[in-house]
């Protein structure tokens, strides 16, 4: 009697845990969803007070009033949205090119030097991102003389070195006997990096262009430093024109965050199936 009690015991306790685990997957989820739905909730409400927000939940009314106050408010909220894309989808494409190239050099390629630069690299990647501002600033400000030109905004992402590591974990992973088969098959280096290595690595290149895409997007320091005209301002910056010494234009500037975030959930939606794959690669073995 006493056994039958503790095994009809341990269903009820698994779903007494199984229940709990879903609330608190369910309030994390909410917790991170909400500050998106209380941006796009906060871009419907009406401009016509400066500074005025309405925090509740559910909205009183819809208008698509701040988004036309957004666009009237400057004859540079065009050319803000333009800006963004011209840099974040050159530093997207430059970054998948050249982190995939190097990758493969460092993977699948064996010359001097190979450990210890790897090495450096990898050093470089504990350096905070803030360290570099000052004398990046210098260089591109100063002696390349680049201030508030397209080459300042994207030259200093055009590769990163955390996708270089990326990639180069990715194509460890790839077996060297089919690079040799290619080789017995007359292929050149460039050949097998582009018919066989690229196509194999088509996961974590998605991966890489979706994080590539939204830092680049999503970035505000860099940009805010080396622009100093309203028309080479990207959106992130051209913000912050919302926002006053004594009042913040807050539906405005919602309707802007709203229609910046759009890119965004563009692109992971699209590339969603490859990001998914990417991210979980290397998670089972056999």
């Amino acid at each position: 009697m006493a056994l039958y009690s503790n095994h009809a015991g341990k269903p009820k306790v698994k779903t007494i845990r199984n229940t709990i685990i879903f609330i608190a997957l369910l309030l994390f989820a909410l917790a991170t969803v909400f500050p998106i739905y209380f941006m796009v909730i906060s871009s419907f409400a009406d401009p016509v007070e400066a500074g005025a927000v309405s925090y509740s939940i559910l909205p009183s009314k819809f208008t698509f009033a701040s988004f036309k106050y957004f666009f009237d408010y400057s004859e540079y909220s065009y050319r803000w949205i333009l800006n963004s894309l011209i840099v974040a989808t050159t530093v997207m494409v430059s970054n998948v090119i050249f982190a995939s190239m190097a990758g493969y050099a460092f993977s699948k390629l064996r010359f001097k030097g190979r450990g210890v630069l790897f090495a450096v690299l990898l050093v470089s990647m504990m350096i905070p991102y803030q360290v570099t501002q000052v004398p990046l600033y210098i260089l591109v400000v100063n002696v390349f003389e680049l201030q508030n030109t397209y080459s300042a905004l994207i030259m200093p992402s055009i590769v990163t070195v955390y996708n270089i590591f990326l990639a180069k974990q990715f194509m460890s992973s790839i077996p060297n006997e089919i690079m040799e088969s290619a080789k017995i098959e007359g292929c050149s280096q460039f050949t097998i990096y582009w018919r066989i290595i690229l196509p194999l690595s088509k996961t974590v290149l998605a991966v890489m262009a979706i994080l590539t895409f939204m830092d680049s997007w999503n970035t505000f320091f860099w940009p805010l430093l080396v622009t100093n005209t309203m028309d080479m301002q990207t959106i992130q910056v051209g913000l912050k024109n919302f926002r006053f010494a004594n009042t913040t234009f807050i539906a405005p500037m919602m309707a802007g965050a709203t229609i910046s975030a759009l890119p965004m959930f563009i692109l992971f939606f699209s590339l969603q199936k490859y990001f998914l794959e990417g991210v979980t690669v290397g998670a089972v073995k056999g």
